[in-house]
């Protein structure tokens, strides 16, 4: 089985405020709202939803096939994935254009604002798994990218019968209750966070209830307070967060958290142990500064696991290797 992943491919700009959003934000003048934040930080680094994926697909010891369009400046970045043991054959360079960017300003609340400039992901629907061999044996990752990609994406897994999950993630705002709609009505998996699901839920204008019974497996993250995993629309499994040191940096944690569900999904783990994966996967991301910068093999994760949820990981459950040893 190979797990192909689309998405977003970035150089991620980390800013951090030393002071609150709130406190310098004025409800009554948001329609004159014109702010400036004086940042103490700044550092950039390796990120886009698809690339974090990837890399902690890796980590837990799969060889992810990435499928995307990236810019001229993108070969450093491609030859360190590759390094971590990630296939970019699937990547398209544009030529004179940038791989995308993403700004990020977090404050001492860990609350974000985001500018995501899309640059040569724009092209990204232009791509076809068509010519990628995959059959009902793959799994694919369709995770934030262009409306039209997410769409392509969507009908040609229901077209080659390729099981696939759903994550449109920070790009919902942005899809038609069409897009949404289809993009369910093929998926596997459906994943989200339970402020996205309200909002895709009054876009199409279903309960929250019957969109998380629309697919058989819905996988409902909520922060701090773990996440749901529901099962053709019932309850399944309540998961936990994992302890972590520090948080030194939430961004990112998403995406691992989605690398270690789609392991789990793509080698039948059970559904319990799917969610803890993922939300272990998550605390290593939270504990780095940026999002690809963690690193672990297998004997610390399957330790780490066993002190966080109190049971051992099963032999074999992870294929995972030693981490490598190469660095950025």
């Amino acid at each position: 089985m190979r797990i192909v992943v689309t998405g977003s491919l970035a150089f991620d700009y980390i800013m951090d405020f030393p002071g609150h959003f709130k406190d310098h934000l004025l409800m009554e003048k948001q329609h004159i709202l014109s702010v400036s934040f004086l940042v103490d930080s700044m550092k950039r680094l390796r990120g886009g939803v698809a690339g974090n994926v990837a890399y902690n697909l890796a980590l837990l010891g799969e060889r992810p096939l990435m499928v995307g369009t990236v810019g001229q400046d993108f070969g450093e970045y491609r030859a360190w994935l590759e390094g971590q043991g990630v296939d970019t054959s699937g990547l398209v360079e544009i030529a004179n254009e940038f791989t995308a960017s993403c700004f990020i300003n977090t404050d001492r609340a860990n609350n974000q604002i985001v500018a995501f400039y899309p640059g040569a992901m724009s092209h990204d629907h232009k791509l076809s798994l068509a010519d990628l061999g995959l059959t009902g044996e793959d799994l694919v990752l369709i995770s934030p990218t262009t409306p039209e990609a997410i769409l392509s994406y969507a009908v040609e897994c229901q077209r080659l019968g390729i099981p696939y999950i759903f994550d449109p993630g920070k790009q919902s705002p942005r899809l038609s209750a069409d897009h949404i709609r289809t993009g369910l009505s093929g998926a596997r998996v459906f994943v989200g966070n339970d402020y996205e699901f309200g909002m895709m839920a009054k876009m199409l204008e279903i309960s929250e209830e019957e969109l998380i019974a629309s697919v058989p497996l819905t996988v409902v993250t909520r922060g701090e307070a773990g996440s749901l995993i529901y099962v053709d629309g019932r309850l399944a499994a309540t998961i936990p967060t994992a302890p972590v040191s520090e948080v030194v940096d939430p961004t990112g944690a998403g995406d691992a958290y989605l690398a270690g569900l789609a392991l789990g999904i793509a080698h039948d783990l059970p559904i319990e142990m799917t969610g803890r994966v993922a939300a272990l996967a998550a605390a290593y991301a939270i504990e780095s500064r940026g999002c690809q910068e963690h690193r672990y093999g297998r004997e610390s994760f399957v330790e780490r696991y066993q002190s966080a949820f109190g049971h051992d990981l099963p032999a074999g459950a992870l294929a995972m290797d030693a981490v490598r040893s190469s660095v950025a």
